[in-house]
């Protein structure tokens, strides 16, 4: 499966302004792309539809995708912003994003943003809205920093079948005593350029929460259907069976939407449209700075007297 790639993890973002100064100032990584929608998508990308009536601002959402370098060699963050929505509720699925930068170590400190020691040579930072980032302090690489996404599961042998004998991931390791299993898609487990998938049994159900993410991976176009028919056979869940999503004056890429057992959302789309629909935009930034300087939903929201949504 070494033709398999993880390309980014969605978070729900309720504040933007500080979100991008997380990610930017705190994390030190760069605006790949941003992009402005006035209606959900048929894979359901931003997470919630309308929220309220009658206001300018339902239905619109953005999204931002952040990280160390382009996509084609770079696992990223997809950052969704619904206007209407101020806040998500966290649950015990996403547990962390591991990251090697003593670079961001030095920012966070000189930021004055909040960082508790996590272990030897290891500290944790939380992005707005909750989210864990483990912050190793080493020498940023040339290549990607990002290592590992960290998720909860209920039953570790289970979800470990699941993922590497459906979805074809290699096992690179055991950890008993943390009850964690780490995977991926490289065929070596040295190789740098694959952020690596680690999953940890919390011993009770997994609670999603509201500001539940989605991990996506990309693949052979061909490769689609054989995973969508293998996941039909073994009767797991498929959230959005495979179906071609058109971006104006982009390329249109096909995905297929899966669940594991815990529920956590999968997004396998084909690689050879992702790579052109995915080139850095060298205006992200601005396209980014002026969204949020046009964003007022904050101000018609205390205008109209209603608190944006808490979902």
């Amino acid at each position: 499966m070494a033709l398999r790639r993880a390309l980014h993890f969605v978070f729900k973002v309720g504040d933007r302004p500080k979100t991008a100064t997380f990610y930017r100032e705190v994390l030190g990584m760069k605006i790949l792309r941003h992009e402005e929608f006035e209606e959900g998508c048929k894979a359901t990308c931003n997470g919630v539809f309308c929220t309220l009536c009658c206001n300018p601002y339902d239905g619109r959402w953005s999204k931002t995708m952040v990280g160390y370098g382009a996509e084609d060699d770079h696992f990223v963050a997809e950052l969704t912003y619904n206007y209407g929505v101020g806040e998500y509720r966290l649950g015990s699925d996403f547990l962390g994003l591991t990251l090697q930068s003593s670079q961001a170590v030095s920012n966070a400190r000189k930021l004055g943003w909040p960082l508790a020691e996590a272990g030897e040579g290891t500290y944790v930072a939380e992005a707005p809205g909750g989210y864990k980032f483990y912050l190793v302090d080493k020498e940023q690489p040339a290549t990607d920093p990002v290592q590992k996404v960290t998720l909860g599961v209920s039953d570790l042998q289970r979800s470990t079948r699941y993922w590497s004998a459906l979805l074809g991931m290699k096992v690179y390791e055991r950890n008993e005593g943390k009850k964690t299993v780490l995977l991926g898609y490289a065929d070596h487990q040295p190789c740098v350029l694959q952020c690596k998938l680690e999953l940890q049994d919390i011993g009770a159900a997994v609670d999603r929460g509201t500001a539940f993410g989605r991990i996506a991976f990309s693949c052979p176009r061909e490769q689609l259907p054989e995973i969508e028919a293998l996941v039909k056979k073994e009767s797991w869940k498929i959230l959005t069976p495979l179906v071609s999503l058109d971006t104006p004056g982009k390329a249109t890429v096909e995905v297929v939407i899966l669940a594991d057992p815990d529920d956590h959302e999968i997004c396998f789309v084909g690689d050879e449209a992702f790579r052109e629909l995915s080139k850095v935009d060298p205006n992200g930034d601005t396209l980014l700075d002026n969204a949020m300087a046009a964003d007022k939903s904050d101000e018609w929201f205390a205008k109209h007297k209603k608190q944006k949504a808490s979902v």
